[in-house]
């Protein structure tokens, strides 16, 4: 078969999908991108770059729209080459939320689109105005309408879609769900597993020493930011730190912001912001933050952790939780819907309130001070991951849909 693959940023969500193509040795695989620097092996990369830049003077609410039809444009024109050489795809697989796949029906009127539908945003529910203390804008409500501007384009292609979760699909308006199949996202549960042993011997997390006998709690974020939680988890560090004396604290994450508004512009970063504000009531010399780190060590701390903090707005959950899982953590996960599709409260981790502390702080010492719940919790976290986890499963259940999709 041949696959036209699309992404900016190479190879995005399809990094597992394309490597199993290769490997089953009897496709032809075009990868159109961005420049960067990515390579897999049996793949043919097309890059593509935008002629056109947003204006200054585009309405602010507008500008990611017209990022996403110059976008759009762009990937149309390098699709037309491929198609001026000959190359015509059996299945074009990409990502809307940039909107790169809205032309291409335009290119290959003939060619079924898979897309990945990852948030429909809302006015009034899951990640908007869910936490009082960052209210919403007073015109967030239209530029939130105008951010699903791409999504009901790539809706209106009358295509096929794709979610890895029931939260996110249920985002997506009544009228549109049909159009999209849920497939969860696999790990490797060879490379997240856990290591028993590790817990017997003292272990270097990058220049931090963690010995045997220390207590770890772990979180992770990409960015350290208030829609992963990090003010609620660090406010929760001052008991924690004050009842366990032998705990110690290792946060990976950068100081970006991902999603959600940016600190306030003279005040640093938002860990400066909440660090300022537990100033005096932590040890310092027990609190690691290790930024962003090379994937070995992130395996390596997870493996370690006596308490995995996972916490989240109702957004789309990250990759972390389902390796979290998978390397069987003891987790402690906000009470939300994107992870209470994954953690069942007192079995597969326990769950405390987004916004109450204390009762973060509170689930992370009964984890640290109950063995036989913390090992009831990694074995029923590493028995969903294998259960419903798997990248073996996720890759055999993709190959299934591509072909509903080819018909």
């Amino acid at each position: 078969m041949r696959f036209l693959f699309v992404h900016q940023n190479f190879p995005g969500q399809f990094l597992h999908l394309v490597r199993h193509l290769h490997e089953q040795g009897e496709h032809e695989i075009v990868f159109i991108s961005e420049a960067n620097e990515g390579h897999l092996p049996g793949v043919r990369r097309v890059l593509y770059r935008q002629e056109r830049v947003v204006s200054p003077h585009t309405h602010p609410s507008l500008r990611e729209l017209e990022m996403g039809l110059s976008r759009a444009e762009a990937v149309a024109r390098a699709a037309q080459t491929l198609k001026g050489l000959g190359y015509t795809p059996d299945i074009i697989i990409g990502h809307h939320g940039w909107g790169e796949l809205l032309n291409l029906v335009d290119v290959y009127p003939a060619t079924p689109i898979l897309g990945y539908f990852e948030f429909f945003y809302h006015t009034d529910k899951n990640d908007v105005d869910f936490d009082p203390e960052f209210p919403p804008r007073p015109d967030l409500a239209p530029n939130v309408r105008i951010k699903n501007s791409i999504n009901l384009l790539a809706l209106n292609l009358n295509q096929h879609g794709q979610t890895p979760t029931l939260f996110q699909k249920g985002t997506y308006p009544e009228w549109a769900q049909s159009q999209i199949a849920l497939l969860r996202e696999g790990v490797n549960l060879d490379l997240c597993a856990p290591e028993p042993e590790v817990f017997t011997r003292d272990v270097m997390l990058g220049p931090h020493l963690i010995r045997r006998q220390d207590k770890l709690v772990t979180f992770v974020a990409r960015n350290l930011e208030p829609y992963r939680g990090i003010h609620s988890f660090m406010r929760a560090l001052p008991r924690v730190l004050r009842e366990r004396p032998d705990a110690r604290i290792v946060l990976i994450g950068g100081d970006g912001t991902s999603y959600g508004a940016q600190p306030p512009a003279d005040a640093g970063s938002w860990r400066d912001i909440f660090l300022r504000e537990i100033e005096g009531q932590i040890d310092m010399d027990r609190v690691h933050f290790m930024g962003k780190v090379d994937y070995d060590v992130f395996r390596l701390t997870l493996r370690r952790s006596d308490a995995h903090v996972y916490l989240t707005y109702p957004f789309v959950a990250s990759w972390s939780l389902r390796e979290a899982m998978a390397t069987g953590c003891a987790i402690v996960g906000s009470r939300t819907a994107p992870v209470e599709e994954f953690i069942t409260d007192r079995r597969t981790g326990l769950l405390a309130p987004f916004l109450e502390p204390d009762r973060i702080a509170e689930s992370i010492l009964e984890v640290l001070e109950n063995r036989d719940l913390a090992g009831t919790l990694r074995h029923e976290a590493r028995r969903y991951a294998e259960k419903h986890l798997s990248l073996n499963g996720y890759l055999a259940l993709y190959d299934q849909l591509i072909r509903r999709v080819i018909g």
